[in-house]
């Protein structure tokens, strides 16, 4: 684990952390997990800390451990090594797979009142009020009577942190929010997000944007590899070189003036522009039956 500041001190299961306000809210030492002893660590030596009213982003490629060491911090998997401290007022939200079951908005938003019911226990008036007001919070009180399934991936999305704010969490976990959404509907779950922060709510959030975690993360963690998970503030860790590094190919992080003011922000480089390409077919121009573009050393 290499950190850029001093890290907090984490461990394995999720224990019971310090009421005082001065504490963190989330502190992980020395994690680990593998799925068996036949197969690699996903991350071992982790440690941070998390701050109320702070949003961490955790960045790195597809299969690194990232959406598992998520489930590690919200207790649905043990860590094999270490400890977590901190809140046990947590809401998890995964990737949205699709609109499932037809439920209306209400009904979706009032199921994250589970926890506090006995089993076969109808919800309570009060059930019903903190999901209205979750769905307020979140700003999707209007689509209450709406069909769940008809939604779009970006409303979907919000009704489903709502539902996490409905269980009356104070740290929430996202599995990459804006994963698939346009740009306004990013915009969107970004802005939920920082005003829920703001709120004195503790967020973490895996991203593949470096854009979104340099827009409003203070600290970030980075999967470098298995052994090399790095911890720290936000535009140290999330350099053009270590991005680089990460995601094999060129990054670079120039700051640019936008509307709101200067913002850092990340820009791969994908090679030349396709649009100096000739197009396939035009005179002179072979068709893509005949053009080969070779993609590595070992394709003719």
């Amino acid at each position: 684990m290499t950190a850029l500041s001093t890290p907090g001190a984490v461990s394995g299961n999720l224990v019971s952390g310090n009421s005082a306000d001065s504490a963190p809210l989330l502190q992980a030492t020395d994690l680990g997990f593998r799925y068996s002893r036949v197969r690699p660590w996903l991350f071992r030596n982790l440690g941070f800390s998390l701050e109320r009213g702070e949003i961490l982003s955790i960045l790195g490629p597809n299969a690194r451990g990232k959406t598992t060491l998520l489930k590690c911090l919200s207790g649905l998997l043990a860590p094999r090594e270490g400890q977590v401290h901190g809140a046990t007022g947590i809401g998890y939200v995964p990737q949205d797979h699709g609109a499932g079951p037809s439920f209306s908005v209400a009904e979706m938003v009032l199921m994250g009142r589970t926890r506090h019911l006995r089993a076969y226990q109808t919800p309570r008036r009060e059930d019903h009020d903190a999901a209205d007001a979750a769905m307020e919070r979140v700003g999707v009180g209007g689509w209450a009577g709406r069909d769940y399934s008809t939604l779009s991936g970006g409303q979907r999305q919000l009704v489903l942190i709502a539902r996490a704010v409905a269980s009356g969490c104070e740290l929430l976990i996202l599995d990459e929010p804006a994963s698939a959404l346009d740009l306004n509907n990013q915009s969107r779950v970004l802005s939920v997000l920082t005003g829920l922060a703001a709120e004195g709510m503790g967020i973490i959030m895996t991203t593949h944007h470096p854009d979104h975690a340099l827009h409003v993360s203070r600290n970030a963690l980075l999967f470098v590899g298995s052994h090399d998970v790095r911890w720290g503030p936000t535009e140290e860790l999330l350099t053009g070189a270590a991005l680089s590094e990460v995601y094999g190919l060129p990054i670079c992080t120039p700051k640019v003036d936008t509307v709101s003011g200067q913002r850092v922000i990340a820009v791969p480089d994908f090679g030349p522009s396709c649009r100096a390409c000739p197009v396939p077919g035009a005179v002179g121009v072979p068709t893509p039956v005949e053009l080969r573009i070779p993609f590595g050393k070992d394709t003719p």
